[in-house]
């Protein structure tokens, strides 16, 4: 009695991944871009992944690539948060440099 054949060989089915959404690692390298080095980048990371999940979501598994753009929307969204709060931080040390300039030649 022989064994069978490993699967791959004719007459027995083969698992094939689904080729991954063309824009899945851009959102990722855009999202790590955003957080890491340059933040105005993940606001776009955010966006793109959003739109790039929801077109995963609709093809009904025959888009793969949902976990790179995941974590790339969740970067995205992480460094849109960071650059939101290292603007507001920037415009109140302008408001009270010149508020205290201000004070000063007065």
């Amino acid at each position: 009695m022989s064994s069978p054949p490993p699967p791959g060989y004719p007459g027995y089915p083969v698992y094939m991944k689904p080729p991954d959404h063309p824009e899945a690692t851009l959102v990722l390298i855009l999202g790590a871009l955003g957080v890491g080095f340059c933040g105005f980048c993940a606001p776009f990371a955010w966006l793109k992944g959003r739109r790039v999940l929801a077109e995963i979501d609709a093809s009904g598994g025959q888009v793969g690539g949902r976990s790179a753009a995941n974590a790339g929307y969740i970067m995205g969204v992480i460094g849109s948060a960071v650059l939101g709060f290292t603007l507001l931080i920037g415009l109140l040390a302008v408001v009270f440099i010149v508020i205290g300039a201000a004070g000063a030649s007065a």
